[in-house]
C-alpha cells in the first residue's frame, strides 16, 4: 500500500514498501501542467496539416490527431512506457517490468528523482503520442484510415519506444555515450520525419502529381495559423517541462524555445519574400515550427544568443530542404521530412556545438562536459552517430512495417483512385469539414486556374506544389 503525507514544509512524502520519498508539489504541478500543454500540441498538428491540404481531406487529419492520441495512450499503458523507461532496460530497449503500468506510482522516476514515476509516465505519454502523429502526415490524401490505427500501434512499439529508450533511459547507448537531447530531437523529430519519408516513398505519388491538379494553395490558412498557435503554446511544456522540475533551467528552456521559434518564423518568411514580395503567413508558421524543432534537443543546454542561430539555421536549412523531394522524386505532401527530420539534425548538430555546462547546471543538479563552446569536441561525433542511427533505424523499420502490412488482407494503405478523387473525408469517414467540397478541379482539370495563379513558389513554404 502507498501512503502519502505532507511534512511541515508542505513537501509530499510517499511511502511505498517501507521506503519513503520526498517530492516538491511545485515540481509535480509544473510537470502535470506541461503534460496538458503538450497534449494541446497533438490536435495542433492535426489543424496545421488540415489547413495545408485540400478541403476534401481536411477533416481526416484532425480526426487522425485524436485517433493517434487514443491508440498511443493504450499502447503506453499496455507496454510502451515499460519498453522505453524500465530501469532494467538494455542498451536498446526496455523489458516488461512495468507491463500494464505495474509498479508505476510513487517511486522516483527514471527521468528525475524529483518527481514520482506516475507523473513522469503521463508526461512522457504525450511525447509518445505526438511523434507518430507527426509521421502520420505522410499518409495525407491517399491512405485508408483503418490500417493507420494498426500502423500507429506497431510503429510506436518498435520504432519510437526503442529510440526513446536509447536516448533518455539511463541504460540507453546514446545516454551512456553522453548524448545531449533535452526534449526529443532524435526520438520525436528525426524518427517521425524520417518515417514520413518512408511512408511517402511506399505510397507513391498522389494522383495528378507534377500537374496543375496539385498546384494549389492551402485550403485554410487560418487552420495553419491556429495549429501553429497550439504548437507554439504547447512547446513551452514540451521543452520547459523536460526540466522535470520548476527551476531556472525550465525557465531558460522556455526563453530559448520562444526565441528560436520567433527567429525561425521571420527567417523563413524573409526567404519567401525575396521571390513573391508577399508576407506569407504560411511561410512564417512553417519557419516557426522549424525553429521549434531545431531548439528541442538543445533547449536545456544552450544560452539565449545560441537560440538566435538555431532559428536562423532552421528557417534557412529547412526552407531549402523542401526542394529535396523534387530532386529525389518522392511526394512528401506536407514537407515533414524537410521540417522535422532535417530540422532535428540541425538541432542536434548545433546542440553539440553550443551546449554549455553552465546552462545545464541551472537546475542545480545536472553536470555535463558541454559541447564545442566548452572545448568538448567529441560531442559532435556522438550527436552525428545518434542522428544517423535515428534516421537509418526509423526509415528501415518503418518501411518493413508498411510492406508487411501491405501483404496482410485489409491492412493495405493506398486507397483507390476513385477515393482519392472524391476525398478521404467522404469515402473513409462519411463526414466533412465543410458543407461544400468542390470537385470540379479533380474531375475537370481544365476548370482549374493557371498554375501561375494558384501555386506558391517552389521553396516558399509547406504549401509549395505539394500540398
Amino acid at each position: 500500500m502507498v501512503n502519502a503525507t505532507y511534512d511541515a514544509s508542505a513537501s509530499l512524502i510517499v511511502t511505498d514498501a517501507g521506503t519513503s520519498n520526498v517530492y516538491n508539489p511545485g515540481d509535480i504541478a509544473w510537470v502535470l501542467a506541461s503534460t496538458a500543454l503538450v497534449w494541446i500540441m497533438i490536435p495542433g498538428v492535426g489543424y496545421f496539416y488540415s489547413g495545408l491540404l485540400r478541403r476534401k481531406n481536411a477533416l481526416s487529419m484532425i480526426y487522425l490527431s485524436m485517433m493517434t492520441l487514443a491508440v498511443v495512450s493504450f499502447q503506453w499503458f499496455f507496454w510502451g512506457f515499460s519498453l522505453a523507461f524500465s530501469g532494467t532496460a538494455s542498451r536498446f530497449i526496455g523489458d516488461l517490468k512495468h507491463f500494464g503500468m505495474k509498479g508505476v506510482l510513487g517511486e522516483p522516476s527514471i527521468g528525475s528523482a524529483r518527481i514520482p514515476s506516475i507523473v513522469f509516465c503521463v508526461y512522457q505519454l504525450m511525447f509518445a503520442a505526438i511523434t507518430p502523429m507527426i509521421a502520420v502526415g505522410g499518409f495525407a490524401e491517399r491512405a485508408a484510415l483503418g490500417p493507420i490505427i494498426v500502423f500507429v500501434f506497431i510503429w510506436s512499439t518498435i520504432v519510437y519506444d526503442p529510440i526513446a529508450c536509447w536516448t533518455w533511459n539511463s541504460n540507453g547507448w546514446v545516454f551512456v555515450l553522453g548524448g545531449l537531447d533535452f526534449a526529443g530531437g532524435t526520438p520525436v523529430h528525426i524518427s517521425s520525419g524520417t518515417a514520413a519519408l518512408a511512408i511517402s516513398v511506399y505510397l507513391g505519388k498522389r494522383r495528378g502529381y507534377g500537374t496543375e491538379a496539385l498546384a494549389y494553395k492551402p485550403h485554410n490558412t487560418t487552420y495553419v495559423v491556429l495549429g501553429t498557435v497550439f504548437l507554439w503554446f504547447g512547446w513551452f511544456g514540451f521543452n520547459g517541462g523536460s526540466a522535470l522540475s520548476a527551476n531556472l533551467r525550465a525557465a531558460q528552456a522556455c526563453v530559448v524555445t520562444n526565441l528560436a521559434a520567433s527567429v525561425g518564423g521571420l527567417t523563413w518568411m524573409l526567404w519567401d519574400y525575396r521571390i513573391e514580395k508577399k508576407w506569407s503567413a504560411v511561410g512564417f508558421c512553417s519557419g516557426a515550427v522549424a525553429g521549434l524543432v531545431a531548439i528541442t534537443p538543445g533547449s536545456g543546454f544552450v544560452g539565449s544568443p545560441a537560440a538566435v542561430l538555431f532559428g536562423v539555421m532552421a528557417g534557412t536549412v529547412c526552407n531549402f530542404a523542401t526542394q529535396l523531394k523534387f530532386l529525389a522524386g518522392y511526394d512528401d505532401s506536407l514537407d515533414i521530412f524537410a521540417s522535422h527530420a532535417i530540422g532535428g539534425v540541425v538541432g542536434n548538430i548545433l546542440t553539440a556545438l553550443f551546449a554549455q555546462a553552465s546552462v545545464a547546471g541551472f537546475d542545480g543538479i545536472t553536470v555535463i562536459p558541454g559541447g564545442w563552446l566548452d572545448h568538448h569536441y567529441v560531442q559532435l561525433a556522438i550527436h552525428l552517430a545518434d542522428s544517423s542511427s535515428g534516421i537509418g533505424y526509423s526509415f528501415v523499420v518503418t518501411t518493413i512495417i508498411l510492406w508487411v502490412m501491405h501483404y496482410i488482407p485489409g491492412l493495405r494503405m493506398r486507397v483507390s483512385e476513385e477515393t482519392e478523387i472524391v476525398g478521404i473525408d467522404e469515402c473513409e469517414m462519411g463526414e466533412f469539414a465543410y458543407d461544400y467540397v468542390g470537385l470540379e478541379t479533380e474531375l475537370k482539370p481544365s476548370f482549374s486556374r493557371p498554375v501561375a495563379e494558384s501555386r506558391e513558389p517552389d521553396h516558399a513554404s509547406y504549401s509549395k506544389e505539394n500540398v
